[in-house]
């Protein structure tokens, strides 16, 4: 654990409640709170659906690897939450350790199809058989996800005092 910048970076699948978690979490911690998928947007100037669509998934994986390279530089006792597939890449690993404490909200494939199934911005999960794209992108992630964490956090069938509790105890 990188004990330089005290930031939490929150990492896991889509729907795992990065996103939730760390607002709720920044509140609780007085610390400010980044979202890489928010950040790229905003600096795009357009959604991460416009940029899967017009650039394709390479130029937006690369988006958020220039994305962490500046938060190692400027980030600071922060609660950051990454998008879902950023861990995939080999080279973020390394930066995600140098950003902070990398916690993984872990789910299972059932309690990711609840949260997401009416959600139609997930470019990833467009098409016949979410649940079945769900469990293939799960199954090629798991390893990846455990492998960039310092910890792991499971989150099914708990509330979020519980995951906090659970977060600010083991990065204390």
């Amino acid at each position: 654990m990188n004990m330089n910048k005290n930031n939490i970076i929150l990492i896991g699948f889509m729907g795992s409640g990065k996103t939730t978690v760390g607002i709720r979490l920044s509140y609780r911690m007085r610390r400010p709170m980044l979202d890489t998928d928010k950040l790229i947007e905003k600096d795009e100037g357009r959604t991460i659906s416009e940029i899967f669509d017009k650039e394709g998934e390479q130029y937006f994986r690369d988006l958020e690897t220039d994305c962490l390279r500046k938060l190692t530089d400027t980030a600071n006792d922060r609660i950051i939450s990454v998008g879902g597939g950023l861990p995939i890449r080999e080279e973020n690993h390394a930066l995600l350790k140098e950003l902070g404490t990398v916690v993984y909200l872990r789910a299972k494939a059932d309690t990711i199809y609840d949260r997401l199934k009416n959600d139609k911005t997930r470019p990833l999960l467009q098409g016949s058989d979410p649940m079945g794209k769900i469990r293939a992108l799960m199954e090629e992630r798991s390893a990846v996800y455990e492998r960039a964490a310092d910890i792991i956090v499971d989150v099914d069938g708990r509330d979020f005092e519980s995951i906090m509790d659970e977060i600010v105890n083991r990065t204390a």
